[in-house]
């Protein structure tokens, strides 16, 4: 159950995992550490990144800049990484090993394979191994949906902590995010504002800002508390520290049951990117 309170979930794993961070899926070099640092200094303590993105290296170097400017410990942050299909997943010791490396920050709290692959079930087996190790705290898994969990999980012992998966008002997955939930996974928002070229629209979608002015937020925050109510934790992707900031302060105006289902009626089934 989500803590609102606290701005968190305790996870299968045993571990507190906090309900909005950043995704730093596009973002690189200077404007990646940065983005992450001005998350960090606004409160944000969940950072999401992926080997495929490039940008581990500066994620974990983000980190342990904050960790001595601001006067955090390593448990204070919650980061969440994931290794890509293909020869990734083939020598996944290896691809494990290399995402601790470049991040560089004594150990991961969540790993995730990216994608359904062939050898998706022996790379989450040496997950499962890393964490054994202390290495990596919980693992979970990436744009899985009913019939992926359903032919995966019954060939591995230990519950996926998390799925990760699209989800926005045009995309609202309500058949998949109850059966998820259903399981003690707890779900997670990528694009949870549209994604690249479709933010605009979204934001600027009447129903969204109706409501939003009627609460004097944003239709970020309208879309982003949309998805909390709904079990959803958010990662909105941003390299505007005004927006990263904004994208945060989620726990000071809740909708109700009437707008939540405005929003619901909302859905077009319109995925925005293709996994």
């Amino acid at each position: 159950m989500f803590n609102f309170e606290a701005g968190s979930v305790t996870l299968n794993s045993g571990y507190e995992m906090p309900l909005n961070g950043l995704g730093t899926y596009s973002l690189r070099g200077e404007t990646c550490i940065n983005s992450v640092k001005s998350a960090l200094q606004s409160g944000v303590r969940l950072i999401d990144t992926a080997s495929a993105y490039g940008n581990e290296a500066e994620v974990g170097q983000a980190v342990r800049e904050a960790m001595t400017e601001l006067g955090l410990k390593r448990e204070d942050i919650f980061v969440i990484t994931k290794i890509y299909p293909g020869s990734e997943m083939a020598d996944p010791d290896r691809s494990i090993q290399a995402c601790l490396d470049r991040l560089d920050i004594g150990y991961v709290d969540m790993m995730l394979l990216h994608h359904p692959d062939r050898n998706d079930v022996k790379a989450y087996h040496a997950m499962g191994k890393f964490v054994e190790a202390g290495k990596i705290r919980s693992i979970g898994l990436s744009n899985w949906y009913v019939k992926e969990l359903e032919e995966f999980l019954p060939q591995v012992s230990v519950m996926p902590a998390l799925v990760q998966n699209e989800i926005h008002p045009y995309y609202q997955e309500n058949d998949v995010i109850p059966y998820i939930q259903s399981l003690g996974i707890v779900v997670q928002g990528w694009y949870p504002l549209g994604g690249r070229g479709h933010t605009a629209e979204l934001l600027g979608n009447e129903v969204i800002s109706g409501i939003a002015k009627a609460h004097g937020v944003s239709s970020a925050q309208v879309i982003l508390r949309w998805n909390l109510q709904k079990g959803v934790v958010v990662i909105p992707g941003s390299g505007n520290p005004d927006h990263i900031r904004e994208n945060s302060e989620l726990y000071g105006f809740a909708l109700t049951d009437e707008e939540m289902a405005q929003i619901n009626a909302l859905d077009r089934n319109e995925k925005h990117d293709w996994y």
